[in-house]
């Protein structure tokens, strides 16, 4: 995983919950079958109302009708994102979907566990309100070793809080992965 992550930006509002992130109706797709992850991918954000997908011109969707992957690779969002059930599967389908990182004021703890534990996609905060000064469209850099964020459109940089170990845990593919490879726990 590189160390810059440039993409398109997706602005959400706050308390962005987990049946909003992947509704339960789409839990049903095994994690193992690719033709059947590929749907996770699809229905990512689905269940965020018209009003609030894509600030902050609203009422648009985060993956295209009729495809599996989204245009947009950085989600920004106000605080509280990941609240509502534990659901593990909220971050794996936005990884699917194709995003790599999101900025938030805050985060639910277990959503942003689930996203450092299961090394699906880095879980930024940042102290800034983003999401009056982003608009969903805007082109956007990430340096993770300077933790910031850049606004391509308006060449304006915000500084976000330091990941600590997060960003070598979830590029080594989760905490397992992670500990084996730093030699933490015994090798099988």
């Amino acid at each position: 995983m590189d160390t810059i992550i440039q993409g398109k930006a997706y602005v959400l509002g706050k308390n962005i919950d987990t049946d909003q992130i992947i509704p339960a109706e789409h839990l049903v797709y095994s994690l193992s079958d690719p033709e059947e992850v590929k749907l996770y991918g699809k229905y990512a954000l689905s269940g965020v109302p018209p009003e609030q997908g894509g600030l902050p011109q609203g009422n648009i969707p985060f993956v295209t009708e009729g495809t599996f992957h989204s245009d947009y690779t950085i989600i920004v969002a106000g605080p509280n994102f990941g609240c509502g059930s534990s659901r593990e599967h909220a971050p794996f389908a936005l990884q699917v979907a194709g995003a790599k990182a999101i900025v938030a004021e805050s985060y639910a703890r277990i959503f942003y566990r689930n996203c450092v534990d299961g090394g699906f996609v880095i879980p930024y905060e940042t102290s800034v309100p983003l999401t009056g000064v982003i608009k969903t469209g805007d082109e956007l850099k990430i340096d993770i070793e300077a933790n910031t964020v850049t606004n391509l459109e308006t060449n304006i940089t915000f500084t976000l809080n330091p990941l600590g170990d997060v960003f070598s845990i979830v590029r080594a593919g989760g905490i397992f992965a992670y500990a084996r490879q730093e030699n933490l726990m015994a090798q099988s």
